[in-house]
């Protein structure tokens, strides 16, 4: 299928101000938002002062990383409210927030785009 990339735009939603956009890796064998240690920044995190979380990496690695609360990410008309980890230099978007917001892989034009079944809004099974 190929690297699908796609444009984010993330929301610290303690400090409305901060905003960032980004271009990031889509990877359906992830689960969370990866940001890296300039974005977290630039939306207004200390990484000395926030939270940690312990990951296991693709190649089996154990690390303890910086855990961001509070970040919302937003694709076009769709967000979610979630958390964010720091680690490496690409941002990616993981399976998690693709979910929430409705949004699936089109494996043809290589792109991220809303579930053609829910065009209106995301339709989440509960």
């Amino acid at each position: 299928m190929g690297l699908v990339r796609a444009d984010f735009v993330l929301t610290n939603a303690f400090c409305h101000d901060r905003v960032v956009p980004i271009s990031a890796l889509v990877d359906t064998g992830a689960t969370e938002i990866i940001v890296t240690p300039e974005v977290a920044q630039r939306l207004g995190f200390d990484l000395q002062e926030v939270s940690r979380l312990n990951v296991t990496l693709a190649d089996g690695r154990r690390a303890s990383v910086p855990r961001l609360r509070g970040v919302e990410i937003h694709f076009g008309d769709r967000s979610f409210l979630s958390e964010a980890i720091v680690l490496g230099d690409e941002c990616m978007v993981g399976v998690i927030p693709l979910e929430a917001m409705d949004l699936v892989v089109d494996p043809k034009r290589q792109q991220l785009i809303p579930n053609p079944a829910h065009p209106d809004g995301p339709c989440l099974r509960v």
